[in-house]
Protein backbone atom coordinates (compact mmCIF):
# COMPACT_ATOMS: atom_id res chain seq x y z
CA UNK A 1 0.00 0.00 0.00
CA UNK A 2 1.37 3.41 -1.22
CA UNK A 3 1.04 6.64 0.96
CA UNK A 4 -0.67 7.73 -1.79
CA UNK A 5 -3.22 5.33 -1.40
CA UNK A 6 -3.85 5.27 2.31
CA UNK A 7 -4.48 9.24 2.09
CA UNK A 8 -7.07 8.14 -0.52
CA UNK A 9 -8.31 5.07 1.39
CA UNK A 10 -12.21 5.07 2.77
CA UNK A 11 -10.66 3.49 5.72
CA UNK A 12 -10.28 6.74 8.50
CA UNK A 13 -7.56 4.61 10.49
CA UNK A 14 -5.55 4.72 7.34
CA UNK A 15 -5.67 7.78 6.01
CA UNK A 16 -4.94 9.13 9.76
CA UNK A 17 -1.54 7.38 9.12
CA UNK A 18 -0.86 8.73 5.99
CA UNK A 19 -1.06 12.52 7.85
CA UNK A 20 -4.89 13.31 7.78
CA UNK A 21 -6.33 15.03 10.97
CA UNK A 22 -9.78 13.29 10.48
CA UNK A 23 -12.56 14.35 12.43
CA UNK A 24 -14.06 12.89 14.50
CA UNK A 25 -10.62 10.34 14.89
CA UNK A 26 -10.45 6.88 13.70
CA UNK A 27 -11.34 4.36 16.99
CA UNK A 28 -9.87 1.45 18.34
CA UNK A 29 -8.84 -0.06 21.70
CA UNK A 30 -6.14 -1.91 22.46
CA UNK A 31 -7.56 -5.45 24.08
CA UNK A 32 -10.78 -4.54 22.22
CA UNK A 33 -11.74 -8.43 22.14
CA UNK A 34 -11.81 -10.14 25.45
CA UNK A 35 -13.16 -10.97 28.71
CA UNK A 36 -14.94 -7.83 29.34
CA UNK A 37 -17.32 -9.03 26.59
CA UNK A 38 -19.93 -11.71 27.70
CA UNK A 39 -19.83 -13.06 23.92
CA UNK A 40 -16.13 -13.20 24.12
CA UNK A 41 -16.29 -15.28 27.44
CA UNK A 42 -19.03 -17.76 25.44
CA UNK A 43 -16.21 -18.19 22.47
CA UNK A 44 -13.75 -18.78 24.67
CA UNK A 45 -15.38 -21.74 26.64
CA UNK A 46 -15.72 -23.50 23.08
CA UNK A 47 -11.99 -22.77 22.61
CA UNK A 48 -10.74 -24.99 25.57
CA UNK A 49 -6.96 -22.92 26.06
CA UNK A 50 -6.13 -19.67 25.50
CA UNK A 51 -3.58 -20.85 22.65
CA UNK A 52 -6.22 -23.19 21.36
CA UNK A 53 -8.62 -19.82 20.62
CA UNK A 54 -5.39 -18.23 19.28
CA UNK A 55 -4.94 -20.77 17.09
CA UNK A 56 -8.19 -21.65 16.06
CA UNK A 57 -8.88 -19.63 13.21
CA UNK A 58 -12.75 -19.59 12.88
CA UNK A 59 -12.83 -18.67 16.87
CA UNK A 60 -10.19 -16.03 16.48
CA UNK A 61 -11.90 -14.57 13.48
CA UNK A 62 -14.93 -14.49 15.47
CA UNK A 63 -13.91 -12.72 18.69
CA UNK A 64 -12.36 -10.13 16.48
CA UNK A 65 -15.31 -9.05 14.76
CA UNK A 66 -17.48 -9.17 18.11
CA UNK A 67 -16.56 -5.47 19.50
CA UNK A 68 -16.82 -4.17 15.64
CA UNK A 69 -20.34 -5.22 15.80
CA UNK A 70 -21.06 -3.51 19.41
CA UNK A 71 -19.30 -0.28 18.58
CA UNK A 72 -18.08 0.28 14.95
CA UNK A 73 -14.51 0.47 15.31
CA UNK A 74 -12.39 1.61 12.45
CA UNK A 75 -10.05 -0.68 13.13
CA UNK A 76 -9.65 -4.70 14.04
CA UNK A 77 -6.90 -5.98 15.47
CA UNK A 78 -5.59 -10.04 14.96
CA UNK A 79 -6.85 -11.77 18.02
CA UNK A 80 -3.25 -13.69 19.17
CA UNK A 81 -0.97 -12.99 21.93
CA UNK A 82 3.15 -11.89 21.92
CA UNK A 83 4.16 -15.18 23.37
CA UNK A 84 3.23 -16.54 20.59
CA UNK A 85 6.41 -15.64 19.22
CA UNK A 86 8.29 -17.65 21.88
CA UNK A 87 5.88 -20.49 21.28
CA UNK A 88 6.92 -20.87 18.04
CA UNK A 89 10.63 -21.08 18.63
CA UNK A 90 9.68 -24.00 20.72
CA UNK A 91 9.90 -22.92 24.34
CA UNK A 92 7.01 -24.23 26.61
CA UNK A 93 4.28 -21.38 27.19
CA UNK A 94 0.67 -21.65 29.23
CA UNK A 95 -1.47 -19.91 30.12
CA UNK A 96 -2.84 -20.44 33.50
CA UNK A 97 -6.10 -19.51 35.00
CA UNK A 98 -5.43 -16.96 37.77
CA UNK A 99 -1.82 -16.84 36.83
CA UNK A 100 -0.97 -15.25 33.37
CA UNK A 101 1.55 -16.70 31.16
CA UNK A 102 3.86 -19.59 32.20
CA UNK A 103 7.02 -20.08 30.50
CA UNK A 104 10.04 -22.28 30.53
CA UNK A 105 12.62 -19.96 31.25
CA UNK A 106 15.67 -19.78 29.98
CA UNK A 107 18.49 -20.42 31.98
CA UNK A 108 21.97 -20.89 29.48
CA UNK A 109 23.00 -20.54 25.97
CA UNK A 110 21.83 -23.81 26.11
CA UNK A 111 18.61 -22.88 25.97
CA UNK A 112 19.67 -20.14 23.88
CA UNK A 113 20.59 -22.87 21.21
CA UNK A 114 17.43 -25.09 21.19
CA UNK A 115 14.86 -22.14 19.90
CA UNK A 116 14.86 -22.91 16.55
CA UNK A 117 13.74 -20.16 14.37
CA UNK A 118 12.93 -22.06 11.31
CA UNK A 119 9.43 -23.71 12.55
CA UNK A 120 8.35 -20.11 12.60
CA UNK A 121 6.30 -19.61 9.92
CA UNK A 122 4.69 -23.19 9.60
CA UNK A 123 4.01 -22.99 13.20
CA UNK A 124 2.04 -19.52 12.74
CA UNK A 125 0.10 -21.15 9.80
CA UNK A 126 -2.89 -20.85 11.80
CA UNK A 127 -2.58 -17.10 12.27
CA UNK A 128 -2.44 -16.32 8.93
CA UNK A 129 -5.56 -18.49 7.88
CA UNK A 130 -7.11 -16.07 10.62
CA UNK A 131 -5.37 -12.41 9.49
CA UNK A 132 -6.96 -13.88 5.55
CA UNK A 133 -10.29 -14.33 6.55
CA UNK A 134 -10.52 -11.25 9.05
CA UNK A 135 -9.82 -9.43 5.58
CA UNK A 136 -12.55 -10.50 4.07
CA UNK A 137 -14.85 -10.24 6.73
CA UNK A 138 -14.34 -6.76 7.89
CA UNK A 139 -16.19 -4.42 7.07
CA UNK A 140 -14.57 -2.03 3.57
CA UNK A 141 -14.35 0.99 6.23
CA UNK A 142 -12.50 -0.80 8.73
CA UNK A 143 -9.00 -1.52 8.66
CA UNK A 144 -7.01 -4.51 9.41
CA UNK A 145 -3.77 -4.54 11.87
CA UNK A 146 -1.34 -7.12 12.56
CA UNK A 147 0.73 -6.94 15.47
CA UNK A 148 3.12 -8.69 17.74
CA UNK A 149 5.35 -7.77 20.98
CA UNK A 150 8.61 -6.10 20.89
CA UNK A 151 12.16 -8.15 21.07
CA UNK A 152 12.70 -6.35 24.47
CA UNK A 153 9.16 -6.93 26.16
CA UNK A 154 9.25 -10.94 24.83
CA UNK A 155 12.69 -11.44 25.56
CA UNK A 156 11.72 -10.72 29.19
CA UNK A 157 9.06 -13.48 29.82
CA UNK A 158 11.26 -15.33 27.83
CA UNK A 159 14.23 -15.25 30.91
CA UNK A 160 11.90 -14.58 33.51
CA UNK A 161 9.31 -17.19 32.94
CA UNK A 162 6.63 -14.98 33.26
CA UNK A 163 5.35 -11.66 34.28
CA UNK A 164 8.19 -10.03 36.54
CA UNK A 165 7.89 -6.81 38.89
CA UNK A 166 11.68 -5.76 38.19
CA UNK A 167 12.76 -7.69 35.55
CA UNK A 168 16.20 -8.95 37.56
CA UNK A 169 17.15 -11.71 35.37
CA UNK A 170 16.73 -10.32 31.91
CA UNK A 171 18.27 -6.82 33.01
CA UNK A 172 21.23 -9.37 34.06
CA UNK A 173 21.64 -10.73 30.93
CA UNK A 174 21.47 -7.64 29.43
CA UNK A 175 23.72 -5.46 31.50
CA UNK A 176 26.36 -8.67 32.70
CA UNK A 177 26.00 -10.70 29.25
CA UNK A 178 24.74 -8.27 26.55
CA UNK A 179 26.53 -10.91 23.65
CA UNK A 180 24.35 -13.58 24.71
CA UNK A 181 20.95 -11.01 25.56
CA UNK A 182 22.02 -9.78 21.89
CA UNK A 183 21.51 -13.37 20.79
CA UNK A 184 18.31 -13.85 22.05
CA UNK A 185 17.28 -10.15 20.60
CA UNK A 186 18.85 -10.94 16.96
CA UNK A 187 16.71 -14.51 16.97
CA UNK A 188 13.68 -12.41 18.12
CA UNK A 189 13.95 -9.43 15.73
CA UNK A 190 14.67 -12.16 12.45
CA UNK A 191 11.51 -14.18 13.73
CA UNK A 192 9.34 -11.45 14.52
CA UNK A 193 9.73 -9.70 11.18
CA UNK A 194 9.45 -12.53 9.45
CA UNK A 195 5.79 -13.06 11.20
CA UNK A 196 4.56 -9.36 10.28
CA UNK A 197 5.40 -9.54 7.11
CA UNK A 198 3.52 -12.59 6.63
CA UNK A 199 0.79 -10.82 8.32
CA UNK A 200 0.68 -7.72 6.00
CA UNK A 201 0.96 -10.67 2.76
CA UNK A 202 -2.22 -12.32 4.46
CA UNK A 203 -4.05 -8.73 4.53
CA UNK A 204 -2.80 -6.78 7.41
CA UNK A 205 -3.10 -3.00 6.53
CA UNK A 206 -0.87 -1.57 8.93
CA UNK A 207 1.22 -3.25 11.72
CA UNK A 208 1.56 -2.53 15.98
CA UNK A 209 4.91 -3.46 17.70
CA UNK A 210 4.15 -3.95 21.44
CA UNK A 211 6.79 -2.83 23.89
CA UNK A 212 5.36 -3.36 27.14
CA UNK A 213 8.01 -3.06 29.58
CA UNK A 214 10.13 -0.74 27.75
CA UNK A 215 9.97 1.82 30.64
CA UNK A 216 11.92 -0.52 32.76
CA UNK A 217 14.96 0.03 31.03
CA UNK A 218 17.65 3.16 31.75
CA UNK A 219 18.15 5.84 28.70
CA UNK A 220 21.58 4.01 27.75
CA UNK A 221 19.86 0.47 27.61
CA UNK A 222 16.42 1.80 25.77
CA UNK A 223 18.06 3.02 22.66
CA UNK A 224 19.97 -0.76 22.95
CA UNK A 225 17.30 -2.90 23.32
CA UNK A 226 13.75 -1.25 22.70
CA UNK A 227 14.91 1.71 20.04
CA UNK A 228 17.51 -0.25 17.99
CA UNK A 229 15.26 -3.74 17.31
CA UNK A 230 11.96 -1.69 16.66
CA UNK A 231 13.87 0.16 14.43
CA UNK A 232 15.46 -2.47 12.69
CA UNK A 233 12.10 -4.16 12.35
CA UNK A 234 10.69 -0.89 10.83
CA UNK A 235 13.38 -0.66 8.25
CA UNK A 236 12.93 -4.29 7.18
CA UNK A 237 8.69 -3.67 6.89
CA UNK A 238 9.40 -0.07 5.19
CA UNK A 239 11.79 -1.84 2.71
CA UNK A 240 10.29 -5.46 1.75
CA UNK A 241 6.48 -4.08 2.05
CA UNK A 242 6.79 -0.05 1.20
CA UNK A 243 3.73 1.87 2.63
CA UNK A 244 2.57 -0.13 5.38
CA UNK A 245 2.56 1.91 8.56
CA UNK A 246 3.86 0.57 11.90
CA UNK A 247 2.98 1.75 14.87
CA UNK A 248 5.57 1.79 17.39
CA UNK A 249 4.35 1.14 21.56
CA UNK A 250 6.79 2.19 23.62
CA UNK A 251 5.02 2.17 26.94
CA UNK A 252 6.68 4.12 29.99
CA UNK A 253 9.43 5.80 27.27
CA UNK A 254 8.11 9.28 28.83
CA UNK A 255 10.72 11.52 27.82
CA UNK A 256 12.68 9.41 25.58
CA UNK A 257 9.34 9.06 23.31
CA UNK A 258 11.33 11.72 20.93
CA UNK A 259 14.22 10.22 20.73
CA UNK A 260 11.96 6.83 20.14
CA UNK A 261 10.52 8.47 16.83
CA UNK A 262 13.68 9.52 15.68
CA UNK A 263 15.82 6.17 16.21
CA UNK A 264 13.19 3.39 14.85
CA UNK A 265 11.17 5.51 11.98
CA UNK A 266 7.67 4.21 12.85
CA UNK A 267 4.52 5.73 11.09
CA UNK A 268 3.07 6.37 14.84
CA UNK A 269 3.44 5.92 18.28
CA UNK A 270 0.99 4.66 20.93
CA UNK A 271 1.18 6.82 24.09
CA UNK A 272 0.53 5.26 27.47
CA UNK A 273 -1.24 6.77 29.90
CA UNK A 274 1.37 8.70 31.88
CA UNK A 275 1.90 11.30 29.20
CA UNK A 276 1.11 14.46 29.65
CA UNK A 277 -1.61 15.40 26.76
CA UNK A 278 -0.54 19.35 26.32
CA UNK A 279 3.37 17.55 26.05
CA UNK A 280 2.53 15.06 23.66
CA UNK A 281 0.67 17.66 21.29
CA UNK A 282 3.54 20.04 21.67
CA UNK A 283 6.39 17.83 21.74
CA UNK A 284 5.78 14.27 20.16
CA UNK A 285 2.98 15.41 17.13
CA UNK A 286 5.22 17.01 15.06
CA UNK A 287 7.22 13.99 15.13
CA UNK A 288 4.74 11.44 14.15
CA UNK A 289 1.23 10.46 14.07
CA UNK A 290 -0.18 9.81 17.75
CA UNK A 291 -2.42 7.20 19.36
CA UNK A 292 -3.92 7.14 22.90
CA UNK A 293 -3.83 7.24 25.27
CA UNK A 294 -7.38 7.34 27.64
CA UNK A 295 -6.72 5.87 31.32
CA UNK A 296 -8.47 1.86 31.18
CA UNK A 297 -9.76 2.74 34.25
CA UNK A 298 -12.00 5.94 32.88
CA UNK A 299 -13.83 3.37 31.39
CA UNK A 300 -14.66 1.08 34.63
CA UNK A 301 -15.41 4.12 36.24
CA UNK A 302 -17.82 5.34 33.55
CA UNK A 303 -20.54 8.72 33.83
CA UNK A 304 -18.73 12.08 33.70
CA UNK A 305 -15.45 10.85 34.69
CA UNK A 306 -15.03 9.30 31.46
CA UNK A 307 -17.11 11.96 29.60
CA UNK A 308 -14.47 14.43 30.81
CA UNK A 309 -11.36 12.40 30.59
CA UNK A 310 -12.62 11.52 26.72
CA UNK A 311 -13.09 15.12 26.04
CA UNK A 312 -9.39 15.77 27.43
CA UNK A 313 -7.64 13.84 24.75
CA UNK A 314 -10.40 15.33 21.86
CA UNK A 315 -9.42 18.61 22.77
CA UNK A 316 -5.79 18.13 23.59
CA UNK A 317 -4.60 15.44 20.35
CA UNK A 318 -7.67 15.34 17.99
CA UNK A 319 -8.40 17.89 15.12
CA UNK A 320 -5.04 19.61 14.36
CA UNK A 321 -2.75 17.18 14.00
CA UNK A 322 -3.45 13.40 13.09
CA UNK A 323 -4.37 11.30 15.99
CA UNK A 324 -6.07 7.64 16.60
CA UNK A 325 -7.98 7.79 20.08
CA UNK A 326 -7.22 4.83 21.74
CA UNK A 327 -6.32 4.10 25.23
CA UNK A 328 -2.99 4.29 27.11
CA UNK A 329 -3.06 0.90 27.72
CA UNK A 330 -5.39 -2.67 27.78
CA UNK A 331 -9.07 -2.26 28.17
CA UNK A 332 -9.46 -4.15 31.44
CA UNK A 333 -11.87 -6.98 32.09
CA UNK A 334 -13.89 -5.43 34.30
CA UNK A 335 -14.95 -2.67 32.18
CA UNK A 336 -18.63 -2.19 31.54
CA UNK A 337 -19.71 -2.83 28.02
CA UNK A 338 -22.08 0.19 28.28
CA UNK A 339 -19.08 2.53 29.66
CA UNK A 340 -17.12 1.88 26.08
CA UNK A 341 -21.08 2.86 23.87
CA UNK A 342 -20.97 6.05 26.22
CA UNK A 343 -17.19 6.70 25.00
CA UNK A 344 -17.70 5.94 21.33
CA UNK A 345 -21.02 8.15 21.19
CA UNK A 346 -19.12 10.40 22.87
CA UNK A 347 -16.38 10.73 20.58
CA UNK A 348 -18.58 10.35 17.20
CA UNK A 349 -20.35 12.99 18.44
CA UNK A 350 -17.76 15.43 19.38
CA UNK A 351 -18.04 18.97 17.55
CA UNK A 352 -14.38 19.88 16.20
CA UNK A 353 -12.40 22.20 18.22
CA UNK A 354 -13.00 25.96 17.02
CA UNK A 355 -9.36 26.70 16.72
CA UNK A 356 -8.06 24.09 13.87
Amino acid sequence: MSESTAASSPKPFLRTLAGEAVWPPPVWLMRQAGRYLPEYRATRETAGGFLDLCYTPDLAVEVTLQPLRRYGFDAAILFSDILVIPHALGQDVAFREGEGPVLEALKDEADLARLDIGRVLDHMRPVFETVSGLSKAIPETTALIGFAGAPWTVATYMIEGGSSKDFATTKTWAYGRPDLFGRLIDTLVQATGDYLIAQIDAGAEAVQIFDTWAGALPEADFMRWVADPIGRLTRRIQAERPGVPVIGFPRGAGALYPRFIEETGVTAVGLDTSVPCDWAAEVVQPKAVTQGNLDPIHLVVGGEALDAATDHVLATLCGRRPHIFNLGHGIVPRTPPDNVARMMERIRNAPRPTDV
